[in-house]
């Protein structure tokens, strides 16, 4: 199967969880057998194409015009990407399915799905609506629209959770049986051989002290603010912890002074940007890892957590909650609610056998449920359901066509036999 992926990020473009599941998902399906090719945005000193393990990577530059806001250049993006995928189909003929990730390529996907007939099947890793909220302003419904009409052109439509399902059909009105749930997952090799490493351990911590980490951006739905007012009260129980934030975003300086304010910026750490092997060994380093989301359609950083051994506490919402069992493998805290969130990060402090538990169940549901073998066969049945769905469209539009032309026949040739007997009536009289 000739597969065309459209994101607006891949590795070494990293800005939030799609760039991993399409790289990981393009590279399982090279293993089955399939050509991929990936079209996506240029950044910094990356190859504008490169071939990554077998996976073609197309990566286009906007134009020399600064546009006047993101929405511009989201749109500059997309004509970047209609053009690439015209050359590149141009040298190697149509793909049987364009795979679209995220309302930022709706543009693109849509343009080449109308030149070529092709169907798309997009990926809707969260919503605007969701993310804020709600829709407040001009920008939020555009973006909102956009991802209406991408589920509308789209054939077939994945998500990542129930609670995602659940959601694009109260927003966009979508029927069931179009939306098909497909977990992200995660490299299950990813800790194969890496060690706890004290000297990079004592970096951010003391030997004697418990590192809780937050990894991911620092953006209001991802809840930091939350973990930081539970501090003071895990910080009276268990004195000797270490709050570690990776990550960087719009809300730094305000984490910061938060921190500040509680009297607490001794004890928080924020370790900034990280990628690579530091992610591995932070993570190892880590004692409790915590995601304590206000809104999360999936959840990727939790599956690594599980994977790293370390005992994890979310946020009962979204597909967090779908992951988790509380207090069977991980712990669960009331979404936005500090006091709840100290209350689960206290309980595993003290219970080590609890975290032992918690760790070997969470680790062997990561690999039965959450690998990339299972996932990518997963979306492989719904590209077949997009490609069949398609192949019968055009079979009944082909017939639509073809009764619709019998039809005017024959309505000619009633007009015909009309005309002819008035004819002879108008003769029989004269």
């Amino acid at each position: 199967m000739k597969i065309l992926m459209l994101a607006w990020e891949y590795p070494p473009r990293i800005v939030g969880g799609i760039s991993r599941v399409v790289y990981d998902l393009s590279h399982r399906l090279i293993k089955d057998g399939h050509d991929v090719t990936v079209i996506t945005y240029r950044d910094g000193e990356a190859l504008p194409y490169e071939n990554d393990k077998g996976v073609e990577v197309y990566r286009v530059d906007n134009y020399m015009i600064n546009p006047n806001n993101f929405i511009d250049w989201i749109m500059q993006m997309n004509f970047a990407m209609v053009a690439k995928a015209n050359q590149v189909i141009a040298e190697k003929g149509n793909f049987d399915v364009i795979h679209a990730h995220d309302w930022l390529v709706a543009y693109a996907a849509k343009t080449i799905k109308e030149s070529t007939n092709t169907p798309i099947v997009a990926t809707i890793h969260a919503t605007e609506a969701g993310r804020n909220s709600g829709i407040h302003d001009e920008t939020q419904r555009y973006i909102n629209d956009t991802e209406w009409m991408l589920t509308y052109e789209a054939t077939e439509v994945i998500v990542n959770s129930n609670y995602m399902k659940n959601e694009l059909q109260r927003l966009f009105g979508l029927p069931f049986e179009k939306i098909n749930v497909v977990p992200n997952g995660v490299n299950l090799t990813a800790f194969s051989g890496v060690e706890r490493d004290y000297e990079f351990r004592r970096r951010y911590a003391m030997d004697n002290e418990k590192i809780i980490l937050f990894m991911g951006r620092l953006v209001y739905e991802k809840g930091i603010q939350h973990l930081i007012a539970a501090m003071p009260k895990i910080l009276s129980g268990y004195h000797d912890t270490k709050l570690v934030i990776a990550g960087k975003g719009p809300m730094l300086d305000e984490l910061k002074e938060e921190a500040r304010n509680l009297g607490i910026e001794n004890k928080v750490c924020f370790a900034g940007y990280m990628n690579g092997k530091d992610v591995q060994k932070l993570y190892k380093a880590a004692d409790i890892s915590v995601f304590p989301s206000t809104y999360e359609p999936f959840g990727i950083v939790a599956l690594e957590a599980m994977l790293a051994e370390n005992p994890i506490v979310v946020s009962d919402i979204g597909g967090l909650n779908e992951i988790v069992n509380h207090r069977e493998n991980g712990m669960k805290s009331y979404a936005g609610n500090a006091n709840s969130i100290a209350d689960s990060i206290l309980e595993l402090l003290f219970d080590h056998q609890l975290c032992s538990n918690i760790v070997k169940k969470a680790k062997a549901k990561v690999r039965t449920e959450y690998n990339w073998n299972k996932i990518a066969q997963d979306t492989h049945f719904t590209y077949q359901k997009a490609i069949c769905e398609n192949v019968a469209d055009r079979q009944r539009k082909q017939i639509e066509q073809e009764n619709a032309r019998k039809t005017k026949k024959a309505k000619g040739t009633e007009q015909e036999i009309t005309n002819l007997l008035s004819f002879r009536k108008r003769q029989a009289y004269a």
